[in-house]
This record gives structure tokens, sequence and C-alpha cells, in this order.
């Protein structure tokens, strides 16, 4: 088993921390967090050994692989004492706020050839997976436009704010709601923009950080996209993120619940979908897993940060090379680096195309799920 470690043990860490401990392949051997009552109530109830101070966690333990679940600014120090170590991360979102951090903690990861992961569950979502099967089929034809949203009810009144309404710890809407969106749009598109414009950024109810963001994107060949946020929209019960593709050939839709499809024509491509009107649901879409917890999307990233460190897989989803593409567009649209990226040297995989395996997953699962449910 996996000598597995985490720190940090808000809402998100108990989570990880719940179905890390009921994973086969994963042992933990160590938990932190700065918070008495909480190591205590989890040394008595669970066994586990708790601690107060980081290093010497990692240091007793012996661990292989840690979870980084604690405030964003304190991402980059703590996940790069743990690649120093030689261990796999699997680091909470957003994976940095300054993306000079992340470009070192990238080269740091490579060299020391260790597993990486950042916290983008919406990619283990059966209908955004469908989406970017669509898309990256080419069945939608010339994609030319490209819409994400994402609301929610986390900031309704001027009040004291957590950490995450604190400019320098959590970065607000942009990188609590944003990157989410932004990363979800990269992963189904398949292609990162290359600038943004007509940024508004509004402080609603916040004093220190942005509750709604919105802008366009552009990408390299002439596609456009807009990115809305809000974090202060009670009329929803929780956050809500969907995307809308359009491409000559049709237009897909995805949320949490389904994939609704449209195709001017069928396509050679895409045999299982007919002209017209397609309708898929998440639960037609998606793998059981062994430990259910909030939603199948969170089991199976971890299950499959477990699985890359069995494998050897070095450049699978959710990298910290690819949540660095997330940063660098939450940077222009903060106006702090550029407007608009450089080009990217291509980085030679080390084990393959990253896109095409993962999208090969998906199109498989896909398709073994449609079969197990016609037999």
């Amino acid at each position: 088993m996996i000598r597995t470690t985490i720190v940090g043990l808000g809402k998100m860490g108990l989570s990880h921390l719940a179905i890390l401990r009921m994973h086969p392949d994963l042992n933990v051997v160590g938990v932190c967090d700065s918070t008495g009552y909480v190591r205590d109530v989890l040394a008595k109830y669970t066994g586990v050994d708790c601690y107060d101070d980081f290093d010497r966690m990692l240091t007793q333990t012996n661990a292989e692989a840690v979870v980084v679940a604690v405030p964003s600014k304190l991402h980059a120090p703590m996940v790069e004492k743990a690649l120093t170590r030689g261990m796999h991360v699997f680091c909470e979102k957003p994976f940095v706020l300054d993306v000079k951090d992340g470009e070192r903690l990238v080269a740091l990861a490579e060299r020391e050839r260790v597993v990486t992961q950042v916290g983008y569950h919406n990619r283990f979502i059966g209908a955004f997976q469908e989406a970017a099967r669509i898309v990256a089929s080419g069945g939608l034809g010339r994609v030319h436009h490209v819409r994400v949203e994402a609301y929610g009810p986390v900031v309704l009144r001027a009040k004291g704010s957590t950490w995450r309404g604190v400019k320098a710890e959590g970065g607000g809407a942009l990188y609590d709601y944003a990157c989410h969106a932004i990363d979800l749009t990269n992963f189904v598109v398949g292609e990162v923009p290359r600038s943004v414009d007509g940024v508004v950024r509004h402080s609603i109810f916040s004093r220190d950080v942005d509750d709604e963001v919105y802008c366009t994107l552009r990408y390299a060949g002439g596609a456009s996209g807009q990115l809305c946020v809000n974090w202060s929209d009670e009329s929803f019960r929780k956050m809500s993120t969907k995307i809308s593709v359009w491409g000559t050939n049709g237009r897909v839709v995805a949320d949490r619940q389904e994939c609704q499809i449209y195709l001017r024509d069928v396509h050679p491509s895409l045999p299982d979908i007919t002209k017209g009107w397609t309708i898929r649901y998440t639960t037609d879409l998606t793998e059981e897993v062994w430990y259910y917890l909030r939603g199948e999307e969170y089991s199976a990233q971890i299950d499959y940060f477990a699985n890359s460190i069995k494998m050897g897989r070095l450049d699978g989803e959710n990298s910290f090379r690819s949540a660095l593409d997330c940063d660098r567009v939450v940077e222009m649209i903060t106006g702090v680096g550029l407007t608009s990226r450089p080009e990217q040297v291509a980085q030679p995989s080390v084990n393959g195309s990253q896109r095409r395996s993962f999208r090969s997953w998906i199109g498989a699962r896909v398709k073994s799920l449609a079969a197990s449910r016609n037999s």
C-alpha cells in the first residue's frame, strides 16, 4: 500500500481524508492540521497519527505521497517541501497564486520524476468527459465559440470572511470559482486561450477580492470564448458550472447533470450520435466508485492519483503542468502578467500524449458503459 499523508483538515481536507482511508491501495500514516481539537478528535476516534508540524509529519511517517488541502497561499511552500523529499503530491486547487512559483514547482516535480495532480474534479464528471469526447472527435466541425459559467452562493452579505475572501490568501471568486471554469474550458476545448480582453471584475460584498468576473477569451485559431463567474448568486443552492461549445456542425452543452449534443448532420467520428438533439445523463456516463462522498468525481480523482503512482504515470490528467495553464489564464485576467500568452515550447511527454491517452480512456469507458446498460 502507498504510505500517504494529508495536511489541512478543513471541509475539503476532511472529505479527502475519508476517501483516502477507504481506498484499498492507500494507507494514511499521518494527518496534519493547526487546530488542536480536530487533531484530538481524529486521534481519539480513528487512531491515525496526528501532527501540528508539517515537516515533522513528513520526517516521522516516511510517507510516499501527500495531499495538500491548506489555504491557497500555503500551497507553494508545502508542495515544494514534499517534492524535495521525492514525494508524489496531490494539491487542492488553485495550484498556486503566483505563476513563477508554479513554474518552479513544475520543473522540480519533473526533475524528481514524481506524480503530481491538482484537484480539478470537473474532469472526472461523466457529462463533462462526454463533452470533451464530442469536441475532440471533430464531430462539431470547426469550433468557433465557447462559454463557461460558474455561479454559487458563497458570499451573500458584507461581513467578515474566511481566508478565501482575502486577496493574499485565497484570491476570491477568481481563484476559488473561476479557476474551476477555466480548467474545465481547457479540458473540453483542448486548447488554452492565447489572450483575454474585456475583463470585468466586481466586488459585490467582499472588501478585498472580486465576487464576480467576466471576460472574453481569445484562441490562436480565431475562436472566442466567454467566462462568466459569480459566487454571490443566491439563486443557486450550491456551485453550478456549465459549459457550451459551438461548432460549424453543431453544439454541445454540459453541466453536472447532463450533456446535450446537437448535430446538424451525422458525423463518422460519432456513430453513436444521431442528427438533431441527443441527451446523455451523468448517471449513464459515470462508473460506480468504491466509496461515495459528495459525488463520484471526488473519489474518482483520488483513485486516478493512486493509480498514477502505481503505474508510474508522470503526465496524467490534472498534472501540475496542466494546472499551471489555468494559473496563467488567471494571471492574464488579473493583469499582473501579460494580456496574451507567449508561444509555449512543446514539452516532451513522459508516457506519450496526455490528452490522447485520457480521451482514449474516456471513449473506451463510454462504449463499455453503453454495452453494459444494453446487455
